[in-house]
């Protein structure tokens, strides 16, 4: 339990890495910010991929091959219409991190703002589960795999929602402050994840699977069209490629 909670706290620090790195660098350029963020995403797809959705098909073979795709399938798209559902929810609004927004100075803008970072910290959620819910297979090396993704996505993430914060007249305390508690949404995630397996084991294929369902979602519906979007998609998508045969390269020698 101490390894899962320092673990928590690893990912949720992250974004709070992210935010200080922000504060320092306010002016970050979009080709940067794109490039980095498309590295993350490769490492989140890895994680996904080789920390969640393969070991889930692996558990849920115990009960057939038919019962481990059934599992599967079903937490992918559980996870990923989990996701949608907040979406419709609390929008994730990323066009607000430009700064040329509409009613730059007013307190629609700041009110925008806020909802801009409330949905990334309902998003943080379901990643700080996945990052619990690798520790259930007793895989630590793959729990590490899959919150070292985590937490490599959410430091561009936390660099990328100071800027708007600022822009918008949030005062530079409170800014950092709302930033921290995006990252303290990952650490109650990640322990929730953990404790959800930890009682019930049945559940761990389509936890796992879920849970991986919910990291390709992000990819895909935010990460990769949001690096797509200011001339750098060539660039991103090679630091994808890399982020992606980074963690795979860390998950054959770990599993060595």
């Amino acid at each position: 339990m101490e390894l899962v909670l320092l673990t928590a706290l690893g990912v949720g620090g992250a974004t709070v890495l992210g935010a200080g790195i922000g504060f320092l660098f306010r002016n970050i350029s979009h080709k940067f910010s794109d490039i980095v963020l498309s590295f993350a995403a490769g490492v989140m797809l890895a994680a996904a991929v080789l920390g969640l959705i393969v070991p889930s098909v692996e558990y849920g073979m115990d009960k057939g091959m038919l019962w481990a795709l059934i599992m599967t399938v079903s937490g992918i798209f559980a996870g990923a219409l989990c996701l949608n559902g907040m979406d419709k929810l609390v929008p994730h609004l990323h066009k607000l991190s430009s700064p040329d927004t509409e009613a730059h100075h007013n307190s629609e803008k700041i009110n925008k703002v806020l909802l801009f970072v409330l949905a990334i910290a309902i998003h943080n959620l379901p990643e700080g589960i996945a990052a619990g819910v690798g520790f259930g297979t007793g895989d630590n090396a793959g729990a590490f795999l899959i919150a070292g993704g985590i937490a490599l996505q959410n430091i561009p993430e936390g660099m990328v929602i100071i800027a708007p914060m600022l822009a918008a007249g949030i005062k530079p305390k409170k800014t950092f402050l709302y930033a921290s508690l995006t990252g303290a949404v990952e650490v109650v995630g990640t322990l929730i994840g953990y404790l959800a397996v930890s009682i019930s084991t049945a559940i761990l294929p389509f936890a796992l699977a879920f849970a991986g369902g919910t990291m390709l979602y992000v990819i895909s519906d935010e990460m990769i069209p949001e690096t797509h979007a200011h001339g750098s998609e060539r660039g991103a998508t090679y630091a994808l490629l890399v982020g992606f045969c980074l963690m795979l390269v860390f998950d054959i020698l770990l599993g060595a």
